[in-house]
């Protein structure tokens, strides 16, 4: 049977098995699918990086598990192997882990790559892009967390927050709760899982559960149980201590019917054991005053460079030198999710007076439907499908305004970078957008999902764009002073984590 029981805060609040530490004493373990710059697909690993990043640069010993991937070790020969190989039992099978680090002196955060070969030496993190997603998934990121859990246990002091992120490390809570949960220095490790994108959340058939070495018991509605099947993240949440996403906006959306993709109720069953904090950006390289990919420098101070950076961008990517028409830019997934379907509607953009300049990849048929635009108006809108990390700086400087119709965006890194490089946002009132985008002030805000709404976000934005320069550059430098660096974010987590032990300490 399992020990899950729900946490019920005692009325004193002070009867404790052992005493909460403070801030100084605690170690973070983060439990990562993606960590920039050695594996990423999106958002999450520039997230997760940001958050252990600023945490060890406060002193707080910071280490990382990912998965040792085909790419990052063709990337990096000279791993050194600092444990292993060791057993790791995961249901039926006892497979062989190593654990592998980067050469050199210890550094904080510490990354610690999980080998083993036949789960992680494939083309793709989670899949093909033409066959879909591993059918072993389940098994790899099972196999994943129980090496990670196993190793943390002798190779971090206490005490522990481990953090888990997304559904492949939902597997960290339960099986610390299931599996671990008689064990020094286990019992006493609190939990936290983040949410970066409740739309995956990790759903097998049932049997799986004897794969993944958990009993039946678990198979329950309160548990891991979800119309039928069995849901990863769902299994996470009921057994984490706390749990965040990446804005509070998006906090309250996963709360609702429509917002929270099926998991509402274990959302609000939570009750103040979960909260949005919003993610952040690392200034130190999304700064256009010192930016080495641009064409010129600039700050809120001194706009000049602006102009140069946007000159540069129209020639790099063909486009008539035209100062007075406005750009956009957009630099995304070409997904549904990020609303390539309104934009596409209706010949909206070739009712405008301006230029769409669109980086990213995707699903071909957004792919084919902006390439087939941009062949009717090759002097208006241009798509570039191979991003490159340092083409999306030069699009950020060069570029007025910024397309971020997203039909939903748990926080979203790209609008707070475009407002630093002075470029204003068109975005939908959803997320993290709402949260890091005053409306008329550093941007421009719609509500319903549709091209209506896009297109008067868009005629608000080339109203304002074309009226007194003055008054645009005082909107400039207005969305340019917001701090959108990681220092708050970060410092709130760790209030979460002494929270999350607190939680821990007295349901224990």
């Amino acid at each position: 049977m399992s020990d899950f029981q729900p946490f019920v805060p005692s009325e004193s609040g002070s009867e404790h098995l052992w005493d909460v530490p403070s801030r100084e004493q605690l170690s973070v373990v983060h439990l990562v699918a993606e960590y920039w710059p050695f594996a990423r697909t999106g958002g999450l690993a520039e997230a997760v990086r940001g958050i252990a990043t600023f945490q060890a640069a406060s002193g707080t010993p910071v280490t990382i598990f990912l998965p040792l991937y085909d790419l990052i070790r063709r990337d990096h020969l000279d791993l050194e192997l600092i444990w292993g190989p060791y057993s790791v039992q995961v249901g039926p099978r006892s497979e062989e882990a190593r654990l592998y680090a980067l050469p050199g002196p210890q550094s904080n955060p510490r990354v610690l790559f999980v080998d083993h070969p036949e789960y992680f030496l494939r083309p793709g993190l989670y899949g093909d892009p033409l066959a879909g997603d591993y059918v072993d998934n389940a098994q790899r990121f099972a196999f994943f967390n129980m090496a990670a859990i196993t190793a943390l246990g002798e190779m971090v002091d206490p005490p522990v927050v481990v953090h888990a992120h997304d559904w492949h490390t939902a597997l960290a809570p339960i099986y610390l709760r299931n599996v671990f949960s008689d064990r020094e220095p286990y019992r006493r490790m609190a939990t936290v899982l983040s949410v970066h994108n409740a739309a995956f959340q990790g759903h097998h058939r049932p049997e799986i559960l004897a794969d993944l070495g958990l009993p039946d018991e678990l198979y329950d509605w309160r548990l891991l149980e979800w119309y039928g099947q069995v849901n990863l993240l769902k299994g996470g949440l009921a057994f984490s201590d706390f749990a965040t996403t990446v804005s509070p906006t998006h906090a309250h959306e996963l709360r609702t019917r429509a917002g929270g993709f099926g998991l509402h109720d274990a959302f609000c069953d939570m009750q103040d054991r979960f909260l949005g904090i919003r993610n952040g950006i690392d200034l130190n390289v999304w700064d256009p005053a010192t930016d080495p990919e641009i064409a010129a420098h600039y700050s809120s101070e001194d706009l000049s460079g602006k102009a140069e950076c946007k000159t540069a961008v129209q020639q790099e990517w063909g486009l008539p030198v035209a100062p007075d028409v406005p750009v956009f830019g957009m630099t995304a997934r070409m997904v549904a999710q990020k609303g390539i379907d309104i934009i596409l509607a209706d010949d909206m953009l070739l009712r405008h007076r301006a230029q769409f300049l669109f980086l990213g990849s995707g699903e071909p048929q957004y792919e084919q439907a902006l390439a087939r635009m941009a062949q009717t108006a090759p002097d208006r809108i241009v798509l570039d499908s191979d991003f490159q990390e340092s083409k999306e700086h030069r699009l950020m400087a060069g570029s007025d305004i910024l397309l971020m119709p997203s039909q939903y965006e748990p926080c979203g890194l790209t609008q707070m970078r475009a407002q630093i490089y002075g470029a204003l946002p068109v975005a939908r009132r959803v997320g993290g957008l709402a949260d890091t985008i005053d409306d008329q002030v550093t941007g421009f805000l719609f509500d319903a999902y549709g091209p209506e709404g896009l297109e008067r976000g868009i005629a608000r934005a080339i109203s304002l764009y074309v009226g007194p320069r003055k008054v645009w550059e005082a909107h400039m430098r207005e969305a340019m002073s917001r701090d959108f660096g990681w220092h708050s974010p970060a410092q709130r987590y760790l209030d979460v984590y002494l929270e999350a032990l607190e939680v821990h300490s007295r349901a224990n």
